[in-house]
């Protein structure tokens, strides 16, 4: 009989597997408003002109970006990133920027537009899925070659800015037709751009992260104002904001991307408010 294998060395307090209490936290209600926006995109009629369930999938879409955008931030301030934070991020993320738009677009667009070839409109929804879940792994692989993710630039439209785009284009095109109780014809206007946020995801179009800009740091007196005045329109017209600027931000966000290698290097750094040159690629 041969002798047992002798039980493996202990790893060591260093080598253990790190999972930080709050920033995993975030990502946890990233993934647990995916699942309700899931759950609403079901119990919604499509026989039904009511659009309350398909308004309450849209609001936690957008509400799983904002817990998105704290999980790495909070991560970066406490210094607690580590691997296990971004294979997590990236679970939740394939299902609140993947399946839930992938399935709301369909059920609320392509299976109507496509009611003769249902076929055409699950492949459509399939290929965002696909291309975004392509994106994600991508940006593991690098990061995990490079032993980094601490890049100044998106590669690739980013997974959760191309489902807060279609979140909110479809949130305006319901307020736009809520006295019809229809999408009208914008309805095909969301099966282009679903189709078109599937092949900039993967493509080599660099976006900036944002994530050089430090709150604590000074800002110019010019800054400071337009800051508050942007927060003090945001509380006096959020439901105006939430309905018409939200889709206009993240068309701008798509749109600089193809404009930001023709712009000045001083400039790009004013927008960005960065330092130093473009260090590589940084969490999807």
């Amino acid at each position: 009989m041969a002798n047992p294998a002798p039980p493996s060395p202990d790893p060591g307090p260093e080598a253990r597997l790190k999972i930080y209490f709050l920033p995993n936290l975030m990502t946890a209600g990233n993934l647990f408003c995916g699942f309700l926006a899931l759950t609403k995109i079901v119990q919604w009629d499509i026989k039904s002109e009511n659009f309350h369930d398909i308004k309450l999938a849209l609001f936690f879409i957008l509400l799983a970006c904002i817990f998105d955008l704290l999980d790495g931030r909070v991560a970066r301030m406490g210094g607690a990133e580590s691997p296990f934070g971004r294979e997590f991020d990236s679970l939740a993320d394939i299902v609140s920027f993947g399946v839930a738009p992938a399935f709301l677009v369909h059920r609320v667009v392509l299976r109507d537009v496509f009611n003769q070839h249902e076929q055409v409109g699950w492949f459509i929804a399939s290929i965002y899925l696909i291309c975004g879940a392509f994106r994600l792994a991508r940006f593991n692989c690098l990061a995990a070659m490079s032993g980094s993710g601490s890049g100044k630039y998106f590669l690739g439209f980013p997974i959760p800015a191309a489902a807060g785009l279609v979140a909110s284009l479809t949130l305006l095109i319901i307020q736009l037709n809520e006295k019809e109780k229809t999408l009208g014809h914008w309805k095909y206007l969301l099966a282009v751009v679903l189709v078109f946020l599937s092949a900039m995801m993967v493509s080599t179009v660099k976006y900036p992260t944002f994530k050089t800009l430090d709150f604590r740091a000074t800002r110019t007196f010019n800054k400071m104002l337009l800051i508050v005045v942007l927060i003090g329109l945001f509380v006096l017209f959020w439901d105006r904001i939430l309905h018409f600027v939200l889709p206009v931000l993240f068309t701008v966000y798509l749109i600089y991307g193809f404009i930001r290698p023709f712009i000045s290097r001083k400039m790009r750094h004013d927008i960005e408010d960065e330092e130093g040159d473009d260090a590589g690629e940084d969490e999807p």
